[in-house]
């Protein structure tokens, strides 16, 4: 199969329309070519394509910010001597004098798949810029590691934010051109949008999943290690509004978690008890950890593994958001007095909970708190938005 940055280097009739026009190009580390050629560098060794600036998201162009809430700055490209503008810098959203630098913005962002993951958000941002300033959109697509499954409670209105750019579960199942077209329709926005498809693409075909397999996986971003990773986000991500560690400052961010002062094989041995059909299609594996940085630097943890990988994994049956659900309620019935919930300002928004922002709404940290809530009770509320997704999704579905 072939993506669409490949698609738009090796197909020139594609290329027509730029003829002509100053082209920005929207990247991270992992807009690679087949050949893991960067975007950027492809892109500038075309002659019928001039590159007159960039753009680079969370964590910077060159992928250089290891954390959220780092910023990245402007600078001048050193080989190509176009200026390059960050938008998780000063500004989230592009300032006019960056828009004045192109005609048509080719966007190839490799996502997660994930409502919070922020790309998706800068998406909707450059679209909503390109309208108000007449300019084009091209997403040059890119698979969906994560597959076209849908989990989580759909973002309620009141909570968007940076990481909740609009009403969709936390597991969306759309790939960066789809999303593209529904943010076009949900929020009806006049824009000049086109999507570069990938050819080839089955996203339901085994054993990626939504992942070819002869195609090299990139970091696109410093905590996004591998497919294991990417699978599992959707739920582990959730750990960025709690006390435990999400295994930053270690070699499996975003797959571990644990803490000093859990007992990992009780709560273990607790979800199995309270909702063993959440923990179908994976494995869970006891660990010990010790973070070399972030939350419990060089403590050790006691805690879990969540291995989406190997002969265990039953794509249809992994529910990432629904696992990392039970393993704070499993805490929260073995200690009843912990302090699972952080409280600070979770990209900069104020007066809420970290973990309320990063599910969309309270519900999910209600019912881990209510000491009568039952799984059913969870998969009902959670159910009704899934199905409601599946529904309004359906008909921007492109492969």
């Amino acid at each position: 199969m072939r993506f669409g940055i490949d698609r738009l280097l090796t197909e020139p009739e594609l290329r027509k329309p730029l003829a002509g026009k100053r082209v920005a190009l929207l990247a991270h580390p992992a807009s690679v070519t087949a050949d893991l050629t960067h975007a950027l560098d492809a892109l500038a060794a075309l002659d019928d394509i001039n590159v007159t600036s960039a753009f680079g998201p969370q964590h910077g162009l060159r992928g250089d910010k290891q954390d959220n809430m780092m910023e990245s700055p402007d600078f001048t490209d050193p080989v190509l001597g176009i200026p390059i503008f960050s938008l998780y810098g000063e500004v989230r959203r592009p300032s006019s004098e960056s828009m004045d630098t192109f005609d048509v913005i080719l966007i190839d962002l490799q996502d997660l798949g994930c409502r919070i993951y922020t790309f998706i958000t800068t998406l909707l941002y450059v679209l909503e810029a390109s309208a108000a300033h007449g300019k084009a959109v091209w997403v040059l697509d890119r698979p969906n590691p994560a597959g076209r499954p849908v989990e989580g409670l759909t973002l309620q209105k009141g909570w968007e934010s940076f990481v909740g750019a609009g009403p969709m579960p936390m597991r969306h199942g759309m790939t960066l051109g789809e999303i593209g077209h529904w943010f076009i329709d949900h929020y009806k926005i006049d824009v000049d949008y086109r999507v570069i498809e990938m050819a080839g693409y089955e996203p339901d075909a085994a054993p990626g999943h939504g992942w070819p397999a002869d195609r090299i996986w990139i970091n696109p971003s410093p905590n996004a290690p591998n497919i294991n990773m990417a699978r599992a986000y959707a739920g582990t991500v959730l750990l960025e509004g709690a006390t435990l560690s999400e295994g930053r400052g270690t070699t499996r961010p975003l797959e571990i978690f644990g803490a000093p002062d859990i007992n990992a094989r009780d709560v273990i041995a607790e979800m199995r008890a309270f909702a063993p059909q959440w923990l179908n299609g994976c494995t869970l594996r006891e660990i010990w950890f010790e973070p070399t940085f972030h939350k419990h630097v060089h403590q050790l943890c006691h805690g879990m593994h969540i291995h989406a990988e190997g002969p265990s994994y039953d794509h249809d049956a992994f529910q990432p958001w629904r696992i990392q659900a039970l393993a704070f309620k499993a805490i929260r019935r073995l200690y009843p007095e912990y302090d699972l919930w952080r409280d600070f300002p979770y990209e900069y928004e104020f007066g809420k909970l970290a973990i309320d922002v990063i599910n969309g709404g309270p519900a999910l940290r209600e019912w881990v708190d209510a000491p009568g809530s039952t799984p059913d009770e969870l998969d009902a509320i959670t159910s009704a938005d899934e199905q409601d997704w599946l529904l309004k999704r359906a008909q921007y579905l492109l492969y």
